[in-house]
């Protein structure tokens, strides 16, 4: 489409039709999931792509002059899994209703319930009516594209302000982030925990340990044969939960010769070799926790690599925040406290956008009084987290 503002939008049938030059001056460096060497690498190794159901749509607003003003990861999907901001309600009332949901648009990271920006704007180009644009544009590509509905899910707060000026409807979830107040190391950390939290905590970093050894592995140093082990607890998590294996085994490796330095992998062994690991991401000034698996039973090991090494290494390399992935009420005793996260849906369907937005009235109060009463069970001594 060519809007009457001279900017032109457009859709790519995948990552590499944009340059990852062009691309990464709208993404930014804060959020290494929006970046181009990532979604090339879900793309490139078979885990984005038509066996798995996530066919690649990009948006791309271009102005005048041709140049690249901003973009937005989308995908056509026929099902909602991978996504994390569940839908399946929507879907099955639409079906009773004579109906057809699917095909959908979804504007996000696949696998990948990680907050951060959705609408990318290029900097020097004013943001607010750019995003209004592209949300605006994204609406229209239902039509076109005879798709129900889409959806931008884990944006941020003025991505979702953008999307329901454009009439978009906006809901919120929860998850659990540790922030950091320039603690010195981990024990001065646990000294701002109440004393039963502290010492529970130290009882289960011990126990985790026992027998293992333990590091926080980057760029470089995450050798061939860490990739290989890490698949192989990647699917024993997916077997256990019934899932299913999105991710392939080329994955991994094309992603950390992507992102280099921001891949951050804490990895236990035994006697020379991985028994168990968990992938973070590092961003400018967030470690974001992702994947992670193991080959053995050990007590507290999930959380050891996944939550306290975590928070150890964002004490020092002087990172803001640890989000460690979604749900999981059991962090809060941990140290992670309840945050909003955020997404924006337009459904085409007059009839579903009705139910959705009576919906939405009430599941929207219930969950911010439930990020109430979460809070209050803040292991802090005083909750200067909040």
């Amino acid at each position: 489409m060519d809007d009457s503002g001279g900017l032109t939008f457009q859709l790519a049938a995948g990552i590499g039709a944009i340059t990852p030059d062009e691309w990464d001056a709208c993404a930014g460096d804060t959020n290494p999931f929006v970046r181009h060497g990532f979604l090339a690498a879900l793309e490139e190794s078979g885990s984005a792509g038509p066996r798995t159901g996530w066919l690649p749509r990009h948006a791309m607003l271009r102005d005048g002059a041709g140049s690249l003003i901003a973009c937005a990861p989308m995908y056509a999907k026929a099902h909602s899994y991978g996504e994390y901001v569940f839908d399946h309600a929507w879907a099955n009332a639409l079906s009773r209703a004579g109906g057809s949901y699917y095909p959908k648009l979804q504007v996000a990271v696949p696998f990948s319930p990680v907050p951060g920006p959705r609408l990318l704007v290029r900097d020097g180009v004013e943001r607010a009516g750019v995003q209004r644009a592209i949300a605006a544009a994204l609406a229209e590509c239902t039509g076109a594209l005879d798709c129900s509905s889409v959806h931008v899910t884990f944006c941020t707060e003025e991505e979702q302000h953008a999307c329901t000026d454009a009439g978009w409807l906006a809901r919120i979830g929860v998850q659990f982030h540790w922030r950091n107040c320039q603690y010195r190391d981990f024990a001065d950390f646990l000294d701002s925990l109440a004393s039963r939290k502290r010492k529970a905590i130290r009882r289960e970093r011990e126990r985790a340990r026992d027998g293992l050894e333990v590091k926080a592995l980057t760029g470089a140093a995450i050798a061939a044969k860490h990739w290989r082990a890490f698949h192989r607890f990647y699917l024993a998590t997916v077997d256990k939960r019934w899932g299913q294996a999105y991710l392939t085994e080329k994955f991994w490796p094309r992603m950390a010769e992507k992102l280099g330095d921001a891949v951050v992998l804490m990895v236990a062994e035994r006697n020379g070799e991985p028994v168990a690991a968990a992938l973070n991401l590092r961003g400018a000034d967030t470690l974001y926790g992702r994947n992670w698996g193991c080959a053995i039973e050990q007590p507290f090991l999930h959380f050891e690599l996944c939550y306290y090494m975590a928070i150890e290494y964002a004490i020092a390399h002087n990172i803001a925040r640890v989000e460690a992935g979604a749900q999981g009420e059991h962090k809060i005793a941990r140290g992670y406290l309840p945050v909003k996260t955020f997404s924006a849906h337009h459904i085409a369907h007059p009839g579903l956008s009705a139910a959705v937005t009576e919906f939405l009235t009430q599941e929207t109060p219930a969950i911010e009084a439930h990020i109430r009463d979460l809070a209050e069970a803040s292991p802090y001594r005083c909750d200067d987290q909040a």
